[in-house]
């Protein structure tokens, strides 16, 4: 008798646990309205700006479009809203009620319960880049199909990049800072960061600042690889040291109450 109970009381493995918790973060995002705006709303609204209106005329290059350009910017501006902004204030607050202590103490575990963060991120960052490149399609996007292979693992190092920052950010600061901070580096980074406009369009002593940050680095990755076939080294190598960087910063400094 005492066998069955055993079994029947015996945690799940890690690999099930890990799943079960990525599809509560997953569903915890789309079903909020503030996270699916961010999400979701906000970066097709701009897919649609950038395509209809001129503001991007001054850097499309020749034989390109407007969508050419919009589509790899408004996918870099999906990364940072979704790993950086969503992912920052949904753990900030999580931490603030409680709630990852909690499951730290779980059979989860810690580990565990970043990888469901990183799969929830994952999963999360596939439907953005369904949506993003439907609408793209409808006004006009017709992509390599060898540069849509290419892009998904910079997107990776990218979101690698900011779930860092994310997490770095919710782990040492109040939830009100997180939410204050995030959606104010969401704006500059979407505007001025390189992400939905190239460096080039800012003052040359701005170029090269931006060019280093994350933001531009990503946007510039990912347009050189739908408008070329694949990105220059230097984008790659700053995504990946900003990447290193906000993780080994993140297992320092993140505190889990």
């Amino acid at each position: 008798m005492t066998a069955p109970t055993a079994e029947r009381t015996a945690p799940a493995p890690l690999a099930r646990r890990v799943a079960a918790q990525a599809g509560y973060e997953t569903r915890a995002v789309l079903r909020n309205g503030e996270q699916l705006l961010l999400l979701v709303v906000l970066p097709l609204m701009g897919l649609v700006a950038l395509t209809l209106t001129d503001l991007l005329d001054g850097v499309v290059p020749q034989g390109a479009s407007r969508v050419d350009v919009a589509v790899p910017g408004v996918l870099a501006l999906c990364v940072l809203s979704n790993a950086f902004s969503g992912q920052g204030i949904q753990t900030g607050f999580d931490r603030r009620y409680g709630v990852l202590r909690f499951l730290s103490t779980t059979p989860l575990g810690r580990g565990g319960l970043v990888a469901g963060k990183l799969l929830a991120i994952l999963a999360v960052l596939v439907l953005q880049y369904v949506l993003v490149a439907a609408l793209g399609a409808a006004l006009g996007w017709r992509p390599d199909v060898a540069a849509v292979l290419v892009s998904l693992p910079v997107l990776l190092v990218g979101a690698a990049a900011f779930t860092g920052l994310g997490l770095l950010l919710a782990g040492t600061v109040r939830a009100e800072a997180t939410l204050a901070v995030t959606n104010l580096v969401w704006v500059l980074l979407a505007a001025v960061g390189g992400t939905l406009f190239p460096s080039s369009t800012l003052p040359t002593g701005l170029t090269w600042l931006v060019d280093l940050l994350p933001s531009g680095a990503l946007g510039a990755a990912l347009r050189e690889t739908f408008l070329t076939g694949a990105p220059s080294l230097l984008p790659v190598l700053v995504l990946m040291a900003w990447a290193a960087a906000a993780w080994a910063a993140a297992v320092r400094w993140f505190r889990w109450s």
